[in-house]
């Protein structure tokens, strides 16, 4: 059985929420250990504020790469079927020739870092033509107030919340490659991060689905 994705439930767990969030989208509830949700805290909202709190400025780049090996690395001892890629800089982009928008299109999430005010994480679920679809794990209700029309002026960020399983958003391609501090603006290069995840068994690959390799 799939979980509903979940919100953040601070202003800074954005990281650990959306990777426990493609967890959950992947994987059926039964499949996924507790070591997974343990580990994916305790390595998580590592950074400190400027003032010295603990987790008060989320979760760094580094924290997520090593995050990703951890994962690579159960698999390996065969207690979850994850595959995870972290990938950086150039790599990171929307468009056809994508690494995320071919992972999302075989059926693979992809957790990435873009701009929402601040520095924040999501989790991007799936692709069309010209969307992607992605959970935003900060709760909003509405974007219709004075404050959101001055970041989305064509109106054309659809919020969803009748798709719990799979997203909140639909978001136009032109959004993310956009290099300023931008409303899911993917920023510069040197910046930009991502990691790529699988279900080791429902990822569609040329050798399962003939309906893919065509």
């Amino acid at each position: 059985m799939k979980n509903p994705l979940h919100y953040q439930i601070s202003e800074y767990d954005c990281g650990p929420t959306s990777m426990l969030n493609a967890l959950s989208f992947l994987f059926e509830r039964e499949d996924i250990p507790p070591e997974v949700i343990r580990n994916v805290m305790l390595y998580t909202l590592d950074c400190y504020s400027n003032e010295g709190h603990p987790g008060k400025s989320g979760t760094s780049p580094m924290a997520m790469m090593f995050l990703s090996n951890w994962l690579n690395r159960f698999r390996d001892i065969k207690q979850l079927n994850v595959i995870c890629e972290y990938i950086t800089g150039e790599q990171v982009f929307i468009g056809e020739t994508s690494r995320i928008n071919d992972a999302l299109t075989r059926g693979g999430a992809v957790v990435i870092r873009l701009f929402y005010d601040v520095p924040h994480y999501v989790l991007l679920t799936g692709v069309d033509e010209s969307n992607i679809y992605m959970f935003d794990p900060y709760y909003e209700d509405e974007f219709t107030d004075e404050h959101w029309s001055q970041f989305i002026p064509e109106g054309d960020v659809e919020l969803i919340l009748d798709k719990p399983l799979r997203y909140n958003r639909v978001v136009p391609f032109g959004y993310f490659n956009r290099e300023e501090d931008l409303l899911y603006a993917l920023g510069k290069f040197e910046n930009r991060e991502a990691v790529i995840l699988y279900n080791q068994k429902t990822e569609k690959t040329p050798e399962k689905t003939i309906e893919y390799f065509i």
